[in-house]
This record gives C-alpha cells, sequence and structure tokens, in this order.
C-alpha cells in the first residue's frame, strides 16, 4: 500500500478521488487530524482493473483505499482474464496499423511485439485463453478478442452486487454484433476520434462524452451508464450499506456525548433516507438519543408526519409557517430551536441532518458544541464538505446507507395515501391512480416497484357493506 499523503486545510481540493480517511494538517494547532469521508468508488475501481488501467495509474487513484481490494482482482483468475485481454485489445486498437503491418509484412505475431506483454500472453496460454493465432490481421485479431472477452466476461458478475444491472457493466467490455460487417470498424473510428473522452484513453463499449472522470465515483460511473441504456440510477443509496467506519463514527459521536438530538430540516432532507439511516444503526445506540425534531413546513413529503409510528425515538414535529409561498422561516426556526436546545436544555451534541449549506451559520454560532452532519450527495456542494473537514466536523451522506429497510415507512405512507383516495375512487384509472400516489410520497422507483403495489394494493381493492348496509370502498392489507 502507498504511504498516506498528509493534506493541508487550504488543499483538499486536490483530492481526486474521495477516500475513506486523509491525514489533514491544522496550521492554527500544528496537529495532523485524520478526517474519515464515505464516498466510495469499489465499482469504479473494479472495473477500471477489468478494462486493464496500467497498474501506475491505479495505484495513483485507487490504491491508498483499495490497496486490499487490488490484491484480491489480482487473485482472482476470472477478472484478470478480462484484465489482460482488455489490455492487448486496447493496445491493438491504439497502434493498429502498426501492429497490422508488422504482422503482414514483417511476419512477426502479438507476443513478440513492443506494444503488448509477452508475460500476460502467456500467463493467458497457460490459463486455456489463446490470444495467439497463426496467420492473423489486425482486425480478425480484434474480433478475436472481442469473442474472448464475451465468453470469459460472466464469470466476473460475482463481484458485483445483484442490486447493480450487470448487463451494463457487461456492455461496457462486449462490443454488442461484432461479428457483423463494419461494427468493430465503427467502434475503432469511435475511439479514434475521442480517445480523450475515454477514461486513462482505455478502451471500452459506450458512447464517449465529456462525463468527467467517472471511474472516480460509483455513482457517477453507474448514474452515465444507466443513462446510456435509457435507464435511470435513481437507487444509488441502496447497493452499498455505509462503511463500518462511518456507523462507528456516528456511534463514537453519540457516545460521547452527555444529551444528543437530532435536528432535521424537513424541506432539505429526505425522510426515507433518514429513515434507512437509523434502521442500519444498531439499536442500542439509536435509543441514546433523545429525540428527533423534525422542522418542516406544508411544501415538504407527508411521510415526516409518520416518521414517529416506525422509529423508538421521541418525535418532536414543528409546522413552521411561511411568510410566503416563495420564503421558508425552516433555517430560521431551527437556528433558534438548536440554540435554545443547548443554552436551556443542556444538549451539548446535535446530528444535523440537512443539505442547504445555511446550516454552516448555526454551526459557526455555538462554536463550543458538537455537531454531525447527514446530507445527500446530489444536494450538497464540495465547498460546505469541504469547510466541515476544515473545522473536524465528522459528515456522512445518507445515500451511503443500505435503504431497503426504508420499505417499512414507504409503505404506510403509500397506503395511508391510497386510502386518502378510497372516498373519491370510482371513476379513477388505477395506474394513473398509482403513478399518483408515488408522487406524492415523494418516492422515485423504476416501474417495477410501483407495478408491484399497484398489483398488490390498487388492483385488491373492492366495495364491501358495512354492518348498516352501507356500500364502502376498501383495500386488502
Amino acid at each position: 500500500m502507498s504511504s498516506k499523503k498528509t493534506y493541508t486545510l487550504e488543499n483538499l481540493t486536490e483530492l481526486e478521488l474521495c477516500q475513506n480517511e486523509i491525514a489533514v494538517d491544522d496550521h492554527e494547532t500544528g496537529e495532523t487530524k485524520v478526517l474519515k469521508t464515505v464516498s466510495r468508488a469499489e465499482i469504479a475501481a473494479i472495473v477500471a482493473y477489468m478494462l486493464g488501467i496500467d497498474d501506475a495509474t491505479w495505484e495513483k487513484y485507487y490504491s491508498y483505499h483499495y490497496a486490499e481490494l487490488l490484491e484480491k482482482l489480482r487473485a482472482d483468475k476470472d477478472t484478470t482474464i478480462i484484465r489482460y485481454l482488455c489490455k492487448v485489445r486496447t493496445a491493438l486498437l491504439k497502434n493498429f496499423l502498426n501492429v497490422d503491418n508488422k504482422l503482414r509484412f514483417e511476419l512477426v505475431n502479438l507476443d513478440r511485439m513492443e506494444y503488448f506483454s509477452a508475460q500476460e500472453i502467456n500467463k493467458l496460454f497457460s490459463w486455456g485463453i489463446y490470444v495467439v493465432q497463426p496467420n492473423f490481421r489486425a482486425d480478425k485479431y480484434t474480433e478475436h478478442l472481442c469473442s474472448l472477452i464475451d465468453k470469459n466476461i460472466n464469470a466476473c458478475k460475482k463481484w458485483f452486487p445483484d442490486q447493480i444491472k450487470f448487463e451494463y457493466i457487461r456492455d461496457l467490455f462486449v462490443v454488442p454484433n461484432y461479428m457483423k460487417r463494419d461494427v468493430l470498424k465503427e467502434e475503432y473510428d469511435k475511439f479514434k476520434a475521442n480517445k480523450n473522452y475515454y477514461p486513462f484513453q482505455v478502451y471500452m463499449h459506450w458512447e464517449p462524452g465529456d462525463y468527467g472522470y467517472i471511474l472516480y465515483s460509483d455513482a457517477k460511473l453507474l448514474s452515465v451508464i444507466y443513462a446510456q441504456h435509457g435507464d435511470e440510477f435513481l437507487e444509488s443509496y441502496k447497493y452499498r450499506d455505509a462503511a463500518d467506519n462511518t456507523k462507528e463514527s456516528i456511534y463514537d459521536f453519540i457516545q460521547n456525548a452527555q444529551k444528543v438530538v437530532l435536528v432535521v430540516d424537513c424541506e432539505n432532507a429526505d425522510a426515507y433516507k433518514l429513515f434507512g439511516v437509523l434502521k442500519n444503526l444498531k439499536s442500542e445506540d439509536v435509543k441514546m438519543i433523545q429525540r428527533i425534531i423534525l422542522y418542516d413546513d406544508y411544501h415538504t413529503t407527508n411521510a415526516w408526519d409518520y416518521l414517529e409510528k416506525v422509529v423508538d425515538i421521541p418525535v418532536e414535529h414543528i409546522e413552521v409557517e411561511r411568510v410566503t409561498d416563495a420564503k421558508s422561516l425552516v433555517d430560521i426556526e431551527m437556528a433558534v430551536g438548536v440554540c435554545k436546545a443547548f443554552y436551556k436544555d443542556d444538549v451539548d451534541s446535535f446530528i444535523l441532518c440537512s443539505s442547504d449549506s445555511d446550516f454552516w451559520g448555526l454551526i459557526s454560532s455555538i462554536p463550543e458544541a458538537r455537531f454531525l452532519v447527514m446530507y445527500e450527495y446530489a444536494k450538497c456542494g464540495s465547498a460546505i464538505k469541504e469547510a466541515l473537514s476544515s473545522r473536524k466536523i465528522f459528515h456522512c451522506a445518507m445515500d451511503d446507507f443500505y435503504m431497503e429497510n426504508a420499505g417499512e415507512l414507504q409503505k404506510l405512507v403509500l397506503c395511508n395515501i391510497l386510502d386518502s383516495h378510497l372516498p373519491n375512487i370510482v371513476g379513477e384509472d388505477g395506474w394513473e391512480l398509482t403513478k399518483r400516489i408515488f408522487a406524492e410520497a415523494y418516492i422515485q422507483v423504476g416501474e417495477k416497484k410501483m407495478r408491484q403495489f399497484y398489483e398488490k394494493y390498487v388492483k385488491t381493492i373492492k366495495l364491501k357493506l358495512d354492518a348498516e348496509g352501507r356500500f364502502y370502498v376498501s383495500r386488502e392489507e
């Protein structure tokens, strides 16, 4: 593993890949502090290895956090087969004309050309993967390599979470219809014309574009490749649970508090994600939180109304009136409430759940208090996260917690919204009603999930008679 680099508070922006721990020099105290972060690039690192990113680049961008993963990948024959084949394919495409001339006029095969690693080609041979073929030209070799990758890529599925659509990962390596006329020529032309848009200038099958560093972040990589398949990666927070050190930092914060409360800016937080976080933490630590204080207004999801029914912590729900439809007072009310809790109720520690940078003023106004901040990736900018790091304030993304447990709250909210529609349901289109219910609940899922709710709860609605002989509409539990 490479040695840890130490950063100053001023050069944190140099980080090209968020790591789980970084060492930071504090000029004010002269001390070196270790700050923990939770951004993840594990899937991206696996893809980078399999695509054939060279060792020096892999070490530079991934080894700090994923050195152990790299050793496991190197020891795995399946991923290494794909890595070596992809390296040969990329080198062939980059040097296509020169390779073809050597094959044709110098009668030199791939394992004796400077563009390729003879050691890796020989290793593939020992595994029964025969790269070198007699009397092949460069175009035939390109097709041959695509065929070998196609035959061996499925063995790597075990490295990816079940929640990820492996067919989209597979498509990065396998060129569809590669045996058809001109398909590989078009891929070659695309790669040659857009080489700078291919991560680390390594070939993969995709539509190149200026997406930035897609192999630095799992969420970004998956969002891009899902989009290229006409799909949307809405559930980035579901495929992995938060790292153990993230949870341990939360436990440490709670256990070292005299009195701790969880304060939520409901305008800038997701009720389901927060519930998922609480369900994924140890119950004995969660119960040490004295209460949850929700600062809310009528523009937010009614899921907040049901949170107290599914958690074992007292919930205080404060509805904040608006001055106008465009102006909210939630931030001000939350700041006043936190100050009151600190100075009057002897609360020394606050878990702030918000992605709005306005909470920075609140944190700065009570330097004696302890804070832990939970945010959402899509709503929280890098500047505020850097500011939190500079103040040694632990922060983590709610998106990093496995969210399947949030289904309990989602079901409760969806069924209650459905119940509210029952008196006027006659004449409604069931499927359109289902989509409206999910929209009212602020729940973004794919059509498959909505269809499941539709089949189980909407299609089973019945007309019944009560004890007095009057009709009413009822849904099945």
